[in-house]
């Protein structure tokens, strides 16, 4: 070890520039790269079994693993805010982990439970959902440093998020798994519904985030139990928990498109009221 290197570490950097307090972020969008891939591991395994009950937990582990990854991606961000670690290493590090757990393992997963009865056609609907992801995340990667985004200026998303995008496309597989009904693994109901889910990920429509939700004070205790109960009915009846999380959040687009419209109206009508600059 040189000199600078030395230096480096009783500075607590790494050589080459990357801090001690930057890794931690980065292990954890590392690990959520590495639960997508598991979750390939297992839909293969699962596709080349021949134990039902082997089978069917296999599928799970396999939605599990990149459950865990958005999970996980949820966090990364947040935790290097606090830190005060964000890196542009981080940023791309982020998305390149994001298109393999929410692009390529939702498609291939899908792909070998369902789509492979109709490989043609199927394999079409599950590129669909990756390149849509690619696009998504390309189309964020290029804007991020844009201060003027009409939907992130009013506190809205623009589409549907990559790990929400891999979330619903799953939902075919969760009804599967929480009834056990072949129909729910139909490609001809698959192969559409993929489809849906990527137009969402790349379209234009405002949909609503975080911030943009805001609860009456009058109604926040309610929602607090609300939570409470939503997470012990993920413990007790995960899949059909999950299905119906899917079913809120897609009823609730139309409301996203809604609100939004109204946050422009509203400053559209500001801007008209604005008194005009003197004139030189």
């Amino acid at each position: 070890m040189n000199e600078a290197d030395r230096v480096a570490r009783r500075r607590g950097r790494l050589p080459g520039g990357l801090t001690l307090r930057a890794m931690t972020p980065n292990a954890i969008t590392t690990a959520a790269l590495c639960s997508g891939l598991t979750g390939i591991r297992f839909a293969v395994t699962a596709a080349s079994g021949t134990d039902p009950l082997q089978v069917a937990e296999d599928w799970r582990k396999a939605v599990a693993a990149v459950i865990i990854a958005g999970l996980l991606d949820g966090i990364d961000g947040r935790i290097a805010r606090l830190l005060k670690a964000q890196s542009r290493f981080g940023a791309e590090l982020d998305s390149l982990a994001d298109n393999v757990s929410f692009g390529v393992a939702p498609a291939l997963i899908l792909f070998l439970w369902s789509l492979q009865e109709a490989p043609r056609v199927g394999w079409f609907a599950a590129l669909a959902v990756a390149i849509a992801c690619a696009l998504r995340l390309a189309r964020f990667n290029a804007r991020i440093d844009v201060e003027d985004q009409p939907h992130k200026s009013a506190g809205f998303l623009t589409g549907v998020p990559a790990p929400v995008g891999a979330g619903l496309a799953f939902l075919p597989l969760y009804l599967w798994i929480a009834t056990d009904n072949p129909v729910f693994r139909e490609p001809v109901l698959v192969g559409p519904w993929l489809v849906l889910v990527a137009l969402l990920m790349i379209s234009n429509i405002a949909t609503l985030s975080w911030t943009s939700l805001r609860p009456r004070r009058s109604v926040r205790l309610e929602l607090i139990a609300l939570m409470g109960l939503v997470t012990v009915a993920l413990l007790t009846e995960p899949w059909l928990t999950l299905s119906g999380i899917c079913i809120v959040y897609m009823a609730l687009i139309p409301l996203g498109v809604f609100r939004y419209a109204k946050v422009r109206r509203q400053r559209a009508a500001h801007a008209r009221a604005a008194p005009l600059p003197p004139t030189s």
